[in-house]
């Protein structure tokens, strides 16, 4: 095994040490009481105190549908990118607690996040979401002046079509809301599903009717494909 220079070895003993505080003490390296879905970060952090991705790339986060995302690295071998799906997260938790840990120690050049929908099911408008889309915008404007922001549409799953008038409300704004922002992108996820207006093709769902299968993910392939290959 080649030798590793002090500053190297040094960069790995602090990083080890770190993530060796956050799984032995949790309670003392969260910045909130609350913590949700804090074992999952931890897992992360456990994960990447073995095999630290590289900085520069592109990290790709947000709830479930992106967790659950199994066969997305075969899919998208490029080893610049970097998925952190969260549980059944909301973008108001992304901004509260999760950066820290799953996005800016990564130092990516791309951001592109899946969230919102949760949000939507807990009780949060439109006006509510597109607050704290902002405030994550400006967290990363601040943190990491350079990277491009892409924000990925909420799509229509058919176990919430009660929420559908707040899922196209919250897409239209976010649409008009980028076309003032700089290094902030949209991409429509949403369509690719879609059999009507407002309305996703059930038989790209899973049983549960919320979170895609392999025939919906293949769509979202599709539309994925040239941000995460090009480099």
């Amino acid at each position: 095994m080649p030798d590793l220079s002090p500053i190297k070895s040094l960069s790995i003993f602090a990083f080890a040490i770190f993530a060796f505080n956050f799984l032995c003490n949790p309670a003392k390296a969260q910045p909130r009481d609350s913590f949700p879905f804090a074992n999952e970060i931890r897992a992360f952090l456990a994960k990447d105190s073995l095999n630290r991705p590289p900085k520069g790339g592109l990290v790709f986060i947000g709830s479930s549908s992106i967790r659950k995302w199994d066969d997305f690295e075969q899919r998208f071998p490029n080893p610049k990118l970097i998925r952190r799906g969260v549980g059944g997260s909301t973008l108001a938790e992304l901004v509260d607690y999760y950066t820290p840990y799953i996005l800016f120690p990564y130092a990516p050049g791309k951001i592109f996040i899946y969230e919102g929908e949760n949000d939507i099911a807990s009780g949060a408008t439109p006006l509510q979401l597109m607050a704290n889309y902002k405030k994550l915008a400006d967290m990363i404007r601040a943190k990491l002046p350079d990277a491009e922001l892409y924000l990925l549409s909420i799509k229509y799953s058919p176990s919430r079509a009660k929420f559908s008038n707040s899922v196209r409300k919250t897409n239209q704004m976010l649409r008009a809301y980028i076309k003032g922002q700089k290094k902030v992108h949209y991409i429509n996820v949403t369509n690719a599903l879609l059999i009507a207006d407002g309305k996703s093709d059930p038989s790209l769902f899973e049983k549960d009717m919320l979170h895609l299968n392999t025939k919906g993910y293949d769509r979202w392939d599709k539309v994925l494909r040239p941000y995460f290959m090009e480099e």
